[in-house]
């Protein structure tokens, strides 16, 4: 369907591709995967013809339509909402203003009429007749009400732009569809429809997601870049990196016989078989995994950083209540009001709210950083609080290199103990000696949690803690909050982050307050708690 050939790109000395060989193509959805910085949305910008490779070439197979999620969301601010949609079919949108040009022609003559009549019928061949309503329907799909669907898009807010975009890409049916962090901005509910969408799309999709609950949900396959070439693998997300985890391990193993590896990788391959019968694309998955050739699965280079959280002292059974707090934003709308709720020992409780400004503000306040309008909060006596705030700026406005922003952190003022922790998240050599204020976001956040690491808290506070951070930080961040024996509470717009490690869902709203012992995936599948959650909004007079 499409492929890429020899391709290699280069910058200056930076090889960032070395002739790749690569096919795409089937009912298949790639998951395009590699470590920040490997080319992820490089590649994509190669195959869509944004970006020339130094050496190669990209082909797709004649008569096939591409369509490309585009990043550039003020292209289309003097087009209606639903004409940018229909825009997304190159083909048919031209054909249609060729169409409407004849017909709008004073001196309309007979030869004009044999024109008109051939472009209706290649309109009609393209089910053009269609085009309003499928475009509508896909507007309705993503969130967009048909109030909003005769706008201007200069008058759409930039996360409804991003929407009517991906609509766009959608739209047609094209035989190949180019994703780029597509769930950005989207909410719980419209990426479920996503889902679905590609799930049900019969050709081609190659995707770059962050998101590891959509990418195992909708992949196929995975195309994971590694020592600057792409390599395929079946199977979704959590398949290749466990996969890729246990051949590790087993290339570790030096006096593993050959033939025991391959009987692990075999029962490997075997149990996740099995478990794809759970999945959405259960039937397909299961034919896939089972073809599998154990030589597929190869060690993966990637760096993994190496959080652990240690409680400096265990909890003792009073952690924190909270009674009726209440605090507004600046406009004075009401955030939360007489809010109650009390922590157990080992609770891991994700919060959840249609605001999050009330989720953040309610963690500032525990964290003693805002008053409360009113109410009060108390912790146990044996209790230490270490907080990841969603805003981190304040904290990097500061020239200090790594080592010495890092130790003003630490009781211990050593420099190869401090120089420890920050080896710990992949800041090595050089790299600690940079300036705090030039890091960039996930760098940030990968700092911020060495300071949390160093506090060696029984409580763990965190906001929104994957945002900016690459697949790789959030698997290990979701692995050291699943292995952390002390207490979490945490907000998250990561569904598996949030599926495994929460133990308890506080939901709350300006109506009430939902409290329930469960997992996240228990909690929004059950129509019971559902109908309750949709009382929780409204207005507080």
């Amino acid at each position: 369907m499409i492929s890429a050939n020899n391709v290699s790109l280069q910058f200056g000395k930076r090889v960032l591709f070395d002739e790749v060989n690569i096919k795409f193509h089937g009912e298949r959805c790639y998951g395009l995967i590699g470590a920040n910085g490997a080319g992820k949305s490089t590649f994509l910008k190669i195959l869509s013809g944004e970006v020339s490779p130094t050496t190669g070439n990209v082909v797709l197979e004649p008569g096939k339509r591409m369509a490309v999620l585009s990043q550039n969301h003020d292209a289309f601010d003097d087009q209606t909402v639903l004409n940018t949609v229909i825009m997304g079919h190159k083909d048919l949108w031209n054909l249609m203003q060729e169409k409407d040009a004849i017909y709008a022609k004073p001196d309309f003559s007979e030869e004009d009429g044999i024109k008109a009549s051939e472009l209706e019928e290649k309109f009609a061949e393209m089910d053009g007749w269609n085009a309003e309503s499928d475009a509508a329907s896909l507007l309705s799909g993503l969130g967009i009400t048909e109030a909003d669907h005769y706008k201007m898009m200069v008058d759409m807010e930039g996360s409804m732009k991003v929407r009517v975009l991906l609509a766009q890409a959608l739209f047609g049916n094209p035989d190949v569809l180019i994703l780029d962090e597509p769930t950005n901005d989207l909410d719980l509910k419209t990426i479920s429809w996503l889902e679905d969408f590609l799930m049900n799309f019969r050709n081609t999709v190659i995707v770059v997601s962050h998101d590891r609950h959509f990418l195992d949900t909708v992949c196929t396959n995975i195309a994971d870049i590694d020592f600057q070439k792409i390599r395929t693998y079946t199977g979704n997300y959590t398949f290749w990196y466990e996969s890729s985890q246990l051949a590790l391990r087993q290339r570790s193993a030096a006096n593993k016989k050959a033939e025991d590896k391959r009987k692990e990788l075999q029962e490997f391959i075997s149990r996740f078989s099995a478990n794809a019968s759970k999945s959405k694309q259960a039937t397909s998955r299961k034919k896939l995994l089972e073809k599998i050739n154990i030589d597929e699965i190869q060690a993966s280079s990637r760096r993994y950083p190496a959080i652990i959280y240690n409680q400096q002292r265990d909890a003792g059974d009073q952690i924190l209540e909270v009674e009726n707090l209440s605090a507004h934003a600046e406009d004075g709308s009401v955030l939360f009001k007489d809010l109650n709720f009390k922590v157990n020992r080992g609770d891991k409780i994700t919060f959840l709210s249609d605001n999050s400004l009330a989720i953040t503000t309610l963690f500032e306040i525990l964290n003693g950083n805002l008053q409360p309008d009113s109410g009060s909060f108390t912790y146990g006596q044996t209790i230490t609080t270490s907080y990841l705030p969603n805003n981190n700026a304040p904290f990097f406005d500061t020239d200090d290199n790594l080592i010495d922003w890092l130790r003003q952190y630490s009781e211990n003022k050593d420099e190869v103990y401090v120089r420890g922790f920050l080896g710990k998240m992949l800041f090595t050599g050089e790299e600690s000696f940079k300036s705090a204020r030039v890091l960039s976001g996930g760098e940030k956040v990968r700092c911020m949690l060495s300071r949390m690491m160093l506090k060696e808290g029984n409580v763990l506070m965190l906001d929104e803690p994957t945002n900016h951070l690459d697949l790789e930080s959030i698997q290990a961040l979701n692995n050291a909050l699943k292995d952390f024996k002390g207490t979490i509470l945490f907000t998250s717009h990561d569904h598996t982050f949030t599926q495994t490690v929460a133990n308890r869902v506080i939901e709350f709203g300006v109506n009430g307050t939902l409290d329930k012992l469960m997992d996240y995936d228990d909690y929004i599948s059950d129509a019971k708690i559902q109908e309750q959650r949709e009382a929780l909004s409204g207005n507080l007079v």
